[in-house]
């Protein structure tokens, strides 16, 4: 019997240079609309594009209220994430439930039988069910972020929609399949395929998918497979013959995740099952996750909301050393920090969905760092949470619970928020691919200096396009004004509204530095790529955590508590960003290669000595 993690015929592994023109070919090459973050690495710092903050339609607030309001009394009265995470299963009552809701069509339009709600309303809806069980955003988000009605709303045809809106909305689960053994943060390793029928009426589907989130629970896939050299997407039923359930899996958070492996053997896809059109595959799921990616910042930020409940009542509480423990610096600092950033969360969180829904803007940028960054950020805040919380924090809810004590289920959040930094992208690979755009500008004036591939000809030209343009763009990139009284009405905050647009011009300005120095090498350096990113990321918090802070004061003159979390926030992201700045070219990454692969070839494996080898 085929091991069912090891598909029968798997082609060899793509070599380097294959891997990477399958993802480069599947970019958006085109910059159609204006994006914040892509103009601040190239050194420009377009505050009118975040400022206005986006506000929600007040309209729109009222429509999504009903919704809402039910969706918060349902979780509230009826799902019991101990027991959930306990059993490893959602109950059916709980998903019949939502399905009732309409919280499996709330971005469907009203016509196909959904909710018809905007990106905002959506992540604040997902983000409420956070705040109570990760199991059921996982089973929403994946079937509406990634799985068939976001690829479907953006390039389903006419008909795909009549014919699967309405299933979608009524709560046919779906689910997204491209991981497999060999392939999942570099799509080129996929070995499912699909070949075209003698008639021309179909693709008969073959092939194995790992890690496919409700999955086990699917009526509906995205399946990527390969058409000859690309790779197309598809509808699949799972009712279909030679649709497979191998296994279900099982991880160490998110114990109700509907995860599992799915084989394909000789499945007949209809030709009009294929989404958008044949080798258009990678490029639908990069531009689905634009949005897609969405959910999970929003989420992060609503989790860091009630880890910061929890922290903030048993510091209050907890009684030390003749003090509240919250009243002792250490963990003053941990508390105040877990505002600030969860402040600055629900700003970017808040900025990118919004971004979205006005439209007119290239949001894949803003939606990577969005989630790379809460991502990281609601990871620090919980492991602070556990430690704040102590013995209490490492226990389970179920113990505390059998003791009379509070069932602060922190040990559960812990296990259910780590998936975060991998799902959808892992945190290395959004800085790589945010890395990869913020170089796109200087790879189309000069990428063909450094191109092995341009003959002495094409490098001439390229040479002239390159001085002409780094003639004037070079040294524009240290001048401004960033001092005041430039954003004065910012009010306190201006200052690191001034501090942000500075260091935007420092931020394009190192990374050109970068590409002097290190050349076509410079893709290799991705823990110096990873800081210009970072960089990137906190300049984007900070601008974001402004901005919402000045509309909220708008709103609200007498409460000065915005403007006060902008205040710290923003204060401890400078010091970050400048210790970065620092480590950019003065780091230890060479030395630690070298030790790596030393340690990969097991020079040092005299350091395992003294453990019990499995």
């Amino acid at each position: 019997m085929t091991d069912v993690l090891t598909p029968p015929s798997a082609p060899a592994p793509a070599t380097e240079q294959e891997a990477r023109q399958v993802a480069e070919d599947a970019r958006e090459k085109e910059w159609e609309s204006p994006s914040f973050v892509r103009k601040m690495f190239e050194g420009t710092y377009r505050m009118d594009l975040v400022d206005p903050f986006p506000a929600v339609d007040p309209a729109e607030v009222e429509r999504a209220r009903p919704f809402m309001e039910r969706l918060e009394a349902f979780l509230r009265d009826h799902v019991d994430s101990d027991r959930i995470d306990r059993e490893g299963k959602i109950p059916p009552a709980v998903v019949e439930g939502l399905r009732q809701l309409g919280a499996f069509g709330i971005k469907i339009p009203e016509e196909y039988g959904g909710l018809g709600l905007s990106q905002t309303s959506y992540t604040h809806a997902i983000a409420l069910v956070t705040s109570v069980d990760g199991n059921l955003t996982a089973l929403l988000s994946a079937h509406q972020s990634i799985g068939l009605p976001q690829p479907l709303k953006m390039f389903g045809t006419p008909e795909q929609k009549e014919k699967y809106f309405p299933r979608l909305a009524k709560g046919a689960i779906s689910a997204f399949a491209l991981t497999e053994t060999n392939a999942g943060s570099d799509p080129a390793g996929v070995s499912t395929r699909a070949e075209l029928s003698a008639d021309g009426t179909h693709y008969i589907l073959n092939g194995e998918k790992l890690w496919c989130t409700n999955g086990t629970a699917a009526e509906l896939f995205v399946v990527m497979a390969r058409t000859g050299k690309r790779i197309t997407a598809f509808i699949v039923e799972a009712e279909w013959p030679g649709v497979e359930v191998v296994q279900r899996l099982h991880f160490m958070g998110l114990k109700a995740l509907e995860n599992g492996v799915i084989r394909f053997t000789d499945v007949k896809v209809p030709v009009e099952n294929v989404l958008w059109g044949e080798g258009k595959g990678l490029k639908l799921a990069l531009m689905t996750l634009n949005t897609g990616r969405l959910t999970l910042p929003a989420s992060c930020q609503t989790a860091g909301k009630r880890c910061l409940e929890i922290s903030r009542r048993w510091a209050a509480e907890r009684v030390q050393w003749g003090a509240p423990i919250g009243k002792h610096d250490a963990i003053a600092n941990k508390l105040a920090r877990m505002a600030a950033d969860t402040f600055a969360m629900e700003a970017v969180s808040d900025l990118a969905s919004g971004m979205a829904d006005r439209g007119g803007y290239d949001i894949r940028l803003e939606a990577a760092m969005a989630k790379m960054w809460n991502t990281e950020t609601a990871w620090r805040i919980v492991d602070d949470t556990l430690q704040i919380k102590g013995g209490r924090g490492y226990e389970t809810a179920d113990s505390l619970r059998s003791r009379g004590e509070r069932p602060d289920p922190v040990e559960r959040m812990m296990r259910d928020m780590r998936i975060n930094l991998i799902f959808e992208g892992s945190s290395e690979i959004m800085r790589l691919f945010i890395a990869r755009e913020a170089v796109d500008t200087h790879l189309s004036v000069a990428g063909d200096l450094i191109d092995p591939k341009v003959p002495a000809a094409g490098k001439l030209k390229a040479l002239a396009r390159a001085a002409a343009f780094y003639a004037w763009w070079y040294p524009s990139r240290w001048l401004g004004w960033g001092w005041w009284p430039r954003y004065s009405e910012f009010g306190p905050l201006a200052t690191h509204v001034r501090f942000a647009e500075r260091k935007a011009r420092k931020l394009s300005r190192t990374l050109f530095h970068c590409m002097i120095r290190f050349g076509p090498k410079l893709e290799k350096r991705q823990m110096v790529l990873g800081r210009l990113v970072e960089i990137g990321a906190e300049l984007l918090a900070i601008t974001a955590a402004c901005a919402r802070a000045r509309a909220e004061i708008a709103r609200d003159p007498a409460n000065r508590g915005p403007v006060e979390l902008a205040d710290l926030f923003c204060r401890q992201a400078r010091r970050r960003v400048h210790d970065k700045f620092e480590d950019v070219f003065f780091n230890d990454d060479a030395r630690a290669y070298r030790v790596a692969q030393k340690v990969l070839k097991g020079a040092h494996a005299w350091l395992e000595r003294g453990i019990v080898r499995a």
